[in-house]
This record gives C-alpha cells, sequence and structure tokens, in this order.
C-alpha cells in the first residue's frame, strides 16, 4: 500500500500511523522513566537518613546499657574510662561520634579530644527527664542527626548522657553511591521499552501498511460505500467461528439483525446446511442452499492464504427463479435423510428379532401404514443361509408392525409359504422386489389366501411393496410394506427407497445372526469348562451361582473368564477354588478353562495351596511367552486372579493363599461376618513374588463366602463400598442355608444388568464325628506292627466293618514296615470312616515310595503293587513339617456315615 502512494515503507515516518504512535509511545515511557528516577532518588534519601536515625539511637542506647558505663560516670575519672570505649564503639558500628555527657551536658567523651570538657551542642531536656532524643543539628562537626538517650543508675535516677549520630554529609555519600545503579538501571529500562515499542510499531507499520490517519479515513469511507452498496451479501467469519462482517445484502437474503457481528455462527439461528458451510472454512463456488423461501448460491474461500488472518469470506447471490428445481432438490434430500435416519435407528442391537422390529417400526412411521418381516427358520437359529433366493419353504413372521390386529395379514410367528404362481412368490424366486399400486385390483396376489386377501381389502390397503433381504448374496426373508391411512399409492421411487432400505437392514440382521451363532458357539464353549455340578464330598455344605454379564454391555454378553471349583482331596478333605480371567469372549473363557483343568492337575498331586499357586503362576507365565511369541495371534494372559483353600473336616483346620484375588468372608456360627486376612500374593503371570498362606479354625456350621470382583465391583458404586455391603448381608443371619445365602447376596449386590461375571460359591463346614476318627502311634519297631493291626481290627468291628479288616491290616502292615524301615521320627497311623474308608501313614522322611515290577528273584518291590491293587486309590501328600503322609482310600459298602 506504501508503494501505490509513492512513499518508502520506513516505519518511522512521522505522517505515517505507525510513525506518529511509535513518537507518543517513545514520550510516554521517557516521562515515565524520569518520574520513576525521581521517585527513587527521593526514597533513596529518606530511607538513608530514616536509617542514620535507627542507626544512631541504637548505638547510643547499647552504650548506655553496656556494663560499666553507670559506675564510670559515677568514678573519679570518666573520661579516663569511657573515652576508648566510645571511640571502639564509634569505629565499630559506623557512626560518627559517640558523646557521653554528665548531666551538666558537658562533654565526657568525643572524637576530637579538645572538644572534651565543652558544652554538648543539641537538646538534652528530654533525656534529662528520661527519654530518647533524635534531631538533626548544625554540631562541632558539621550538619548531622544525632540521638541523645539516657544512662540510668541502679536507683532508676538518670546518671549520664549518650549521644551518637551521622553527619547530613556521610548520608548523602550513601545515597550517591546509588545513582550509578539507579540511573544504569533506568537507562536500560528505557532502551528495553523503547525497543518494544519499535517492534509493535514495526508491527503497526505492516498492519496499516504505512498509510496515515487521512489516507486510512479515505480507504475505510470507500470500503464502507461499496460493501453496501453491492446487490450480493457477503460475511467475513473470523477462525474463532464468530461473525465479523455483514453487509446489508447478507442481513436482508438470511434475515440478520442489525448487531450481529460479534456473535457465533451457531447463534444466527441459519440453516443448518448454510451453518455447516460458515463453520467448516472449507472452499465452495455456486453452492445452492435454501434460506426460507429463497435459493442462495454460496460461494467461499479461506482469508488465510498469503499469509492473511485466519477465517473466510462467503458470497450470497439470490437464486430465487432456481425454485422450479427445488422440489426435486428437496425430495432428494428427503429421501436421503431417511437412509440417514435408517441407519442411526435400524441394527442398535445385535439381534436378529429386534433389529425386524426396528426396521418395521422405522417404516410405519415414515412412508408406511403396515409393515411385516418374515425370516428363514435357519436366520433366526443363527444358522449360515444357502439359498441365493427365496425359497418356496416357510418363512417365520418375526416382526409385525401397525395400529390393528385385526386386518387379515398373518400374525406374529405365522409360518408363511409364499406361493411362486403369485407375483409377489414369483418375484421373490426370482430375488425382485415386487409393487402392486391397486389391491383392489386383485392382480393375482389374492391366490396366496383368498380368505385373508378380502379381510385385507375390507380393511382399506389398497398398496404394496415386497422387498426380499438380502446379505452377502444370500437371500435371509422378505420385508412387506402396506398402505391404508395414506391415501397415495407406492411408486417406483418409493420402491427404490424401500429397497436401499431393506438392503442396509439386512446387513444389519445378518451381523446380529452371525453374532448370534459365535454367541452360542461362545456360551457353550463356556458352559463345559464350568463345574456342571457339586461332587460328593463330605467336607462342606455348598451351594454356587454364576451369572454371565449382560450381553452388549460387556464383550460378547454371557462369556466371560470368572470361575469357581470345588475339588475332593484325600483325607476327606475339600478344596475351594475361584478365579477370575480378565476380559470377555472366547479367550477368556479358553483361558479359563485351561487355567480350571491346571488347578485340578495340581490338585492331584496334594499340593499345598501356596505351591500350587506358584505352580500356577509359572504355567500363566509360560502361556503369556507361547502367545506373544513372534508370529503368534494370540493375545496371552491379559490378568489372572485365583484364590485356593484347602478345608479338613477331621481337624477344622482351613488353609488358604490367594494370588491378586479378593479376601474371602468367614462367617462365624454365630453370625459374625469377617473377611479372613490372607496374605496378598501378585495376580497370576507376574512371577517374582512368593505366596503365603492363612490357617484358620473354621468351627461347625461356620460359612467360608468366595467369590469375584464383579460380585462387590459396580460402576457407580467404589468396591470398599461394594465390599462392605457384602459383609453386612452375610452378617446377622447363622441360619440361612447355602443357598439361602446366595439368593441373599445376589438380590442385595447384583444389579438387574451386570456388567461384569458374578461367581459366588458358599461353603457351609462340616465335621467328622470323633468316633469316625481313631490315631495311633507307632513305635519305630517291626514288632509294633502287629499291635497296630490288632487295633485297627478291632476298631474296625467296632464300627461294624469287619469284612474290611483284612484288605485294611494288609495295607497298613506294608505302610507301617516300610516306614519303620527307610523312615525317620515318630510314625503316626490315622483311620477315618467317611464316604470311604481312609487309612494315613506319617512319618518324617520326605522321601515318596514309588511303585516298581518286582523281578522274579527280588525278595522286596511287592508291598506298595499289593496296596495299589487292594485299595481304590492311594497317594502320598506332604506336611509342613517336612514329612509326608501316605494314604489310602477303600469303598465301603454302606457308604459311611456320613459328617456332622
Amino acid at each position: 500500500m506504501a508503494g501505490r502512494y509513492g512513499r518508502p515503507r520506513s516505519f518511522l515516518r512521522v505522517r505515517s500511523l505507525a510513525g506518529q504512535v511509535f513518537l507518543l509511545q517513545v514520550a510516554i515511557v521517557v516521562l515515565i522513566v524520569a518520574a520513576a528516577v525521581a521517585a527513587l532518588v527521593l526514597q533513596s534519601r529518606a530511607d538513608s537518613t530514616r536509617e542514620a536515625r535507627n542507626r544512631s539511637v541504637a548505638v547510643a542506647e547499647t552504650f548506655a546499657n553496656a556494663p560499666g558505663t553507670e559506675a564510670a560516670l559515677e568514678g573519679p575519672d570518666p573520661t579516663a574510662v569511657l573515652q576508648p570505649r566510645a571511640e571502639a564503639a564509634r569505629k565499630g558500628s559506623g557512626v560518627d561520634f559517640v558523646v557521653v555527657t554528665n548531666l551538666e551536658s558537658i562533654r565526657l567523651t568525643h572524637p576530637l579530644p579538645d572538644r572534651i570538657g565543652k558544652k554538648f551542642v543539641g537538646d538534652v531536656g528530654p533525656a534529662l527527664r528520661g527519654h530518647v532524643v533524635t534531631e538533626e543539628i548544625d554540631g562541632t562537626i558539621g550538619p548531622l542527626i544525632q540521638a541523645v538517650v539516657p544512662v540510668f543508675g541502679s536507683d532508676g535516677e538518670v546518671v549520664g548522657l549518650v549521644a551518637a549520630g551521622i553527619t547530613i554529609k556521610n548520608i548523602s555519600g550513601v545515597a550517591d553511591d546509588q545513582f550509578p545503579l539507579l540511573f544504569g538501571s533506568a537507562a536500560g529500562v528505557l532502551l528495553l521499552a523503547m525497543g518494544g515499542t519499535a517492534l509493535v510499531t514495526r508491527r503497526l507499520n505492516r498492519q496499516t501498511h504505512g498509510l496515515g490517519p487521512t489516507e486510512m479515513t479515505r480507504m475505510y469511507e470507500h470500503h464502507d460505500a461499496v460493501l453496501h452498496s453491492v446487490r450480493e451479501g457477503v460475511l467475513i467469519v473470523g477462525g474463532d467461528g464468530r461473525l465479523l462482517l455483514a453487509n446489508d445484502e447478507a442481513r436482508r437474503l438470511l434475515g440478520l439483525p442489525q448487531d450481529v457481528e460479534g456473535r457465533t455462527v451457531e447463534e444466527l439461528g441459519l440453516a443448518p446446511d448454510v451453518a455447516e458451510l460458515l463453520t467448516s472454512g472449507r472452499s465452495a463456488t455456486d453452492e445452492v442452499h435454501s434460506a426460507g423461501d429463497r435459493l442462495l448460491a454460496v460461494s467461499q474461500r479461506a482469508t488465510d492464504r498469503n499469509g492473511g488472518p485466519a477465517g473466510s469470506v462467503t458470497t450470497l447471490r439470490d437464486t430465487t427463479e432456481l425454485q422450479a428445481l427445488s422440489g426435486s432438490a428437496a425430495t432428494a434430500r428427503g429421501r436421503l435423510k431417511l437412509l440417514y435416519d435408517a441407519g442411526a435407528e435400524i441394527g442398535t442391537a445385535l439381534d436378529v428379532v429386534r433389529t425386524c422390529e426396528e426396521l418395521v417400526g422405522f417404516a410405519t412411521d415414515r412412508f408406511a401404514d403396515f409393515a411385516t418381516v418374515d425370516l428363514a427358520e435357519g436366520v433366526l437359529r443363527g444358522d449360515e443361509p444357502a439359498a441365493t433366493r427365496a425359497s418356496t419353504e416357510g418363512l417365520r413372521r418375526s416382526a409385525f408392525s401397525g395400529d390393528r390386529q385385526d386386518t387379515g395379514l398373518y400374525p406374529l410367528g405365522s409360518v408363511i409359504r409364499f406361493l411362486p404362481t403369485t407375483a409377489i412368490g414369483a418375484g421373490l424366486l426370482r430375488g425382485d422386489a415386487v409393487l402392486d399400486t391397486d389391491l383392489t385390483a386383485r392382480s393375482g396376489w389374492q391366490q396366496q389366501h383368498p380368505e385373508r386377501a378380502e379381510r385385507i381389502v375390507e380393511s382399506g390397503f389398497h398398496s404394496l411393496m415386497a422387498v426380499p433381504m438380502r446379505a452377502r448374496g444370500v437371500m435371509l426373508g422378505v420385508a412387506m410394506f402396506w398402505r391404508v391411512q395414506r391415501p397415495e399409492p407406492f411408486e417406483e421411487e418409493d420402491l427404490s427407497v424401500a429397497e436401499e432400505l431393506v438392503a442396509r437392514a439386512a446387513v444389519s440382521i445378518d451381523n446380529a445372526r452371525r453374532y448370534s451363532r459365535e454367541h452360542n458357539v461362545a456360551v457353550t464353549l463356556q458352559r463345559s469348562l464350568l463345574p456342571q455340578g457339586l461332587p460328593e464330598q463330605s467336607a462342606i455344605d455348598a451351594a454356587y451361582r454364576y451369572l454371565p454379564a449382560q450381553a452388549g454391555l460387556s464383550g460378547l454378553g454371557g462369556v466371560g473368564g470368572d470361575w469357581f471349583d470345588i475339588i475332593p482331596l484325600p483325607g476327606a478333605r475339600v478344596a475351594l477354588v475361584v478365579g477370575d480371567v480378565v476380559g470377555h469372549g472366547l479367550h477368556a473363557a479358553a483361558t479359563m478353562g485351561r487355567l480350571r483343568t491346571a488347578v485340578h492337575n495340581f490338585s492331584t498331586l496334594d499340593l499345598p495351596p501356596d505351591e500350587l499357586l506358584w505352580h500356577l503362576d509359572e504355567l500363566v507365565a509360560r502361556i503369556d511367552q507361547d502367545e506373544s511369541a513372534e508370529g503368534s495371534e494370540g493375545a496371552g494372559v491379559t490378568g489372572a486372579t485365583c484364590l485356593y483353600a484347602i478345608y479338613d473336616p477331621a481337624t477344622g483346620r482351613c488353609t488358604m493363599a490367594r494370588a491378586g484375588h479378593l479376601q474371602p468372608v468367614i462367617v462365624d456360627p454365630d453370625g459374625t461376618a469377617t473377611f479372613a486376612d490372607v496374605p496378598g500374593g501378585p495376580p497370576l503371570g507376574l512371577g517374582g513374588m512368593p505366596f503365603e498362606t492363612l490357617d484358620v479354625q473354621l468351627p461347625r456350621n461356620s460359612r467360608l463366602v468366595l467369590y469375584t470382583d464383579g460380585l462387590v465391583e459396580e460402576r457407580h458404586r467404589d468396591i470398599d463400598e461394594g465390599l462392605e455391603l457384602l459383609r453386612g448381608t452375610l452378617a446377622g443371619h447363622p441360619d440361612r442355608t447355602p443357598e439361602e445365602t446366595c439368593e441373599a447376596v445376589l438380590r442385595v449386590l447384583v444389579p438387574a444388568r451386570a456388567r461384569d461375571d458374578v461367581a459366588l460359591l458358599v461353603a457351609r463346614t462340616l465335621r467328622l464325628a470323633a468316633g469316625n476318627v481313631a490315631e495311633w502311634e507307632v513305635p519305630s519297631d517291626p514288632a509294633a506292627v502287629a499291635d497296630i493291626r490288632a487295633a485297627v481290627s478291632r476298631k474296625l468291628a467296632e464300627w461294624g466293618l469287619d469284612e474290611e479288616a483284612f484288605t485294611t491290616e494288609l495295607i497298613l502292615s506294608e505302610l507301617v514296615t516300610n516306614s519303620i524301615r527307610y523312615a525317620t521320627g515318630p510314625i503316626r497311623v490315622r483311620l477315618l470312616r467317611d464316604r470311604t474308608l481312609i487309612c494315613e501313614v506319617s512319618d518324617r522322611s520326605s522321601t515318596s515310595p514309588h511303585l516298581r515290577q518286582a523281578a522274579s528273584m527280588d525278595e522286596g518291590g511287592r508291598g506298595l503293587f499289593l496296596v495299589a491293587q487292594m485299595a481304590e486309590r492311594w497317594g502320598t501328600r506332604y506336611t509342613d513339617g517336612g514329612g509326608k503322609v501316605i494314604w489310602t482310600e477303600q469303598l465301603l459298602q454302606s457308604g459311611g456315615p456320613g459328617p456332622v
């Protein structure tokens, strides 16, 4: 712009607006700096004077109260004593004099010795009355500021005066020393301010292009005259979406008020398509948009080209003469909107029937009075459809929408077989849509069912569209649309819209069908991996619940990784297990099955809980390594927890360990509910941390409650709140059965649509009767074998098990003999009468016997072989003290006495 007017572009040119602003800013900065310097000089002098007064008072008071000052004043020669002290105090404190006088104001000390003995200059009256005096006077060493303080005797009377002061010359010198720094700082501030002013002026010069005020005023007037006189609307929108300018024509075309500048585009009340164009900032050329009863040709360009500001300029031209074309455009937009709305309202859930219901509901709301959907039976079951065209086999009516039921249409759930001799049946066999604009003409459609056809016509039905439902090249069924209340019949354009609508719905139905099939497979897999019932055992009375997550809320609804188990162990014991695999779907279910199988396998080794979890942790780590190896498609185990507990009904002892799982709840027989303090271990698969156990003694009729986090953790409830709610639900009800406990807990804690799986296991502890347990300690002497055999025979006779005596004696003879021969420490024999007869022989040796086949010439090696043949089961488990227990089980004809 400066070049246009023949001027150089220097921003210091005084005639330009930028130059004038620069000079004004420099003048203002100079005045501000000068005022600041003057104020600082005055402040510096005032501060120096105040500092001199304070220092003088402090030095005088310190000297007056110094030890020995009072004694020296009352001594025979005060000057000899006080003169050296006064000079030392003067030099040390930085004052110009320290003078001591008597009550007659005669100097006893002075920096100039010839002034000693002369009259002190100053007002000493207040000091003689016990007050401190500060004043500015002309003293014997020049103008100065001094302070006079009294010296009090031991009786409280003034015995002398001490004066200290600083000359005005020294005070001024202190202030003058600050002038170089002060003026240097002022110069720096001035230079910095002028530099900033120069930068601001340069920016202003670029914005105004070097123009002066008069030139800018003239340019604005020309711009305003042109802008508001043209017959084309102009809008300027800033980068923040606010309207910066709108000329008169734009206000007229869009119906905008006069004070529209500064508002956002959304606040203008424009048509949605026009507002979207203005806010998008995209380039447009002669796009046609409607504004009320006008059609506008809209063009738009961005303003940030070549470094300009962000925003856009939009021009509007009235093209109302194109109104004749607006009808077709509106129709096209209406159909596009209908299909857009259909995409948002149809297929919202992965459910075949619900998608069909959404389709017929959408159709009756928009363009039809009645609508039906008929699907092949295989589609409803989730099977893969094989036919590429409609079959003459029956289709089941899966959805029906209309305001009446007594119309003659097939009701919901009916099986319909379309006759190939009718237009509809023939069209469906070909895979073509069928349009019948006049049902009253009875063009052959009534052959399907003449009686129903009569009722349909009598009910006012006059137009029909039948559209096959296709997806991935196969036929799923047919959708039919009817008109009754709407007087106009369906047209070819309506049929094309219906075909597009049904095609989109068919994709959603096929997706739902495939989901249903995969979901059924996943649910079947997961259900097969969970326990199918409670095993027979006498240690606990148990009940359990497993609730899958609600479908659609968490992956494949009903398929998760929560699991539980009750595993009978040797010695009438039982293992209780609850675990959780993070996530949902087939992978979580498969991982759960692997872990459950592993726990079963490890439990056969009769490992204590901490060792079993250690082995399970190693297994999960190996699974992660295998599935995360290069080229593997597995996702690994994203997280797994487990709680493992072993309960012995003979002793009431329960041993528990956990790996990242929540604490179990123990409910005492009196109804008190507490969380078991099981030492926490890391989740499975992390490794590196040992697991610890908790041993508790559970009385008979205690409840042990194991659960997964889905029971207590909920979206709108903190987990601590859920745990406390669980404890409160369990407490105070000692008479509840395990089944009743499960129902009460689920009723209180689980919402109607759970977002996570829930596994709950409640075990009521039982105890073996004391009369069904017998124990003996056996000396390490082979002769003791006969005694133990006799004792066991007597106990079996007492239990009424004489027929088991021979086998039991043989088994115990072999096991006890092996312990005497190969083991150390005390040997104990325990006999348990439960569902089976259990024999246990324990010793201090950690060496486990192995079954082997003895050769023909071997003298030993046949004892364990005989034990294995005579017992139903046998095995070894290790004890905490480093020993072992060899056990056997024998079946009883009577089934055992049962627990108490």
